[in-house]
């Protein structure tokens, strides 16, 4: 068979999909989803985190000293994400996106974006400056952004046998990762007004300070408020 017949069949055979949803009791792997039709129905707050000029340090550093770095952001990325409860379910280069349930799902996630946000800061930033001379003597400047939005969303794979992945549909992943792509340092986490409304003053407060700051910006044609931070939490 042709790949030009393949392709015609893959798409009529998926737009003419029934999908069996499901509620979700757990954060779903792929193994846990069907790749034909399934799905699964989460309430979850997304974590995009982000590292920000990755091309810029790739113009300016050896290549494994880029990697390096990339790889240490997103190992401590990853670790907070998981200490905080949150599970891993996607990386994208330089991006990772965690996945957070339960009650206290909106303060975990923010506490752990706060967490990053002080490891970019005063782990990778400061080692990899003392470490690389490319870093120091190209003043490179070490940056991340993350975003959390939180609601309703579905997971199904996508993909072909062997192939395959679980991708995201909803609102809350879309726009945390959009969140993600702020860039206003020292403002480095971003959050829905969903997940600021609802979370644990711990989240909110530094010794009865607000540590937000409520913005507005664009999102799917609409504006939307958001909240920035230039907090950071010491793990």
């Amino acid at each position: 068979m042709a790949l030009k017949d393949d392709l015609t069949n893959a798409v009529d055979g998926i737009l003419g999909t029934a999908f069996e949803e499901r509620d979700g009791q757990k954060i779903p792997t792929s193994d846990d989803i069907a790749l034909s039709n399934g799905a699964v129905k989460l309430d979850a707050a997304f974590l995009y985190a982000d590292l920000a000029g990755s091309g810029v340090i790739a113009k300016v550093c050896p290549w494994d000293t880029t990697a390096k770095i990339i790889r240490a952001y997103l190992d401590c990325s990853v670790r907070i994400i998981r200490a905080q409860g949150g599970e891993i379910r996607s990386f994208d280069g330089d991006r990772v996106m965690g996945v957070f349930i339960g009650d206290r799902k909106r303060t975990n996630s923010v506490k752990a974006a706060l967490k990053i946000q002080w490891a970019t800061e005063n782990l990778i930033q400061k080692k990899a400056t003392a470490r690389f001379n490319s870093v120091k003597n190209n003043d490179v400047k070490i940056r991340q952004a993350c975003g959390i939005d939180v609601g309703i969303s579905r997971a199904v794979r996508a993909g072909i046998r062997n192939n395959n992945d679980l991708i995201w549909i909803g609102r809350p992943p879309s726009f945390a990762a959009k969140l993600s792509d702020n860039r206003e340092y020292p403002y480095c986490t971003f959050i829905s007004a969903a997940v600021y409304d609802a979370m644990l003053d711990e989240a909110k407060l530094s010794k009865g300070v607000n540590m937000w700051e409520k913005r507005s910006m664009k999102f799917a044609g609409g504006d939307e408020a958001v909240y920035r931070s230039n907090y950071e939490w010491t793990p």
